[in-house]
């Protein structure tokens, strides 16, 4: 049952990466506010793996091709996934968007089932169809007021969201290390594969956005530091569990999200909001039920 604490830990962090995300897209772009959840975070994961085999020695891992494959694939999907859920942020009816992205669970599930071979209980199902619910709700959103632009942009961060967890899992599994070492060990290369990446895209066509993330370093840290303890617990509670479960639990990150509109930004909640907070409740206890 260690994926539940890990699985909460990454869903409060997530949360405030979030709103720190959210606060840097004012004035850095997309690929700018993407490079800024990974940048400083490659070192914390690096102190993380040293820390574990410090306290709990392990053997080092026999890196393959397979597992080089997952490793690439997932950090591609997490640059696509948090490029989509920044360009919501940028438009006014983020929420409706956000909530779409938040189909990842429902995605994770079924694509886990058909392509990975992962299994769940029809306790399982509920918690997850009960989980997608509530997010929708939550967001506000109603159908007709869906456009194309923001169906696709959510619905694509989702399923690039949900890819990148299920490829995660992989390679977490495919390393044989015990736990928690192979989790730790994927979530340092897929971060220090994704700096490498942007920041070079960056360096050689924008680099006016590392000047802005420079000049804005307190903001950028915050993101980065939230970003990587949240990695710490999403790669360790799906190392555990199937993607589909732990994304579900993870959704009361929109509760830890909802608390800091109240309490930090003074927002108040509507009706929906109580009623979709009953059933993220309802499901995460489906979901560890299950």
């Amino acid at each position: 049952m260690l994926w539940i604490p890990f699985t909460l830990l990454a869903a409060f962090m997530q949360a405030w990466r979030n709103a720190f995300q959210k606060q840097l897209s004012k004035d850095v772009s997309v690929s700018g506010v993407t490079l800024a959840r990974f940048i400083w975070a490659s070192p914390l994961a690096a102190l993380y793996l040293w820390v574990l085999y410090a306290w709990r020695p392990a053997a080092m891992p026999e890196f393959n091709s397979t597992f080089a494959a997952f490793i690439v694939a997932a950090s591609l999907a997490q640059i696509l996934a948090t490029a989509l859920m920044v360009k919501l942020f940028q438009l006014k009816n983020y929420a409706i968007g956000a909530g779409l992205a938040k189909s990842e669970a429902v995605l994770a599930a079924i694509l886990g089932v058909v392509f990975f071979t992962e299994s769940l209980t029809l306790l399982g199902w509920l918690g997850v169809f009960l989980g997608g619910c509530a997010v929708f709700l939550l967001s506000g959103a109603r159908l007709r007021q869906l456009s194309f632009r923001v169906l696709l942009l959510g619905l694509g961060s989702g399923l690039a969201f949900a890819l990148t967890s299920l490829w995660v899992r992989q390679a977490s599994l495919s390393l044989g290390l015990p736990f928690p070492h192979g989790a730790a060990w994927v979530l340092l290369l897929v971060i220090l594969l994704q700096t490498l990446l942007l920041t070079l895209w960056l360096a050689l066509k924008d680099r006016a956005v590392l000047v802005a993330l420079w000049q804005r370093r307190k903001l950028t840290l915050a993101v980065s530091v939230c970003s990587c303890i949240g990695s710490v617990g999403w790669f360790t509670a799906m190392s555990l569990e199937t993607v589909a479960l732990v994304k579900t639990l993870g959704q009361v990150e929109v509760l830890f999200m909802l608390l800091i509109s109240a309490f930090v930004f003074k927002e108040k909640l509507k009706t929906s909001d109580h009623l979709g907070l009953a059933l993220i409740v309802v499901a995460a206890i489906a979901v560890m039920w299950a």
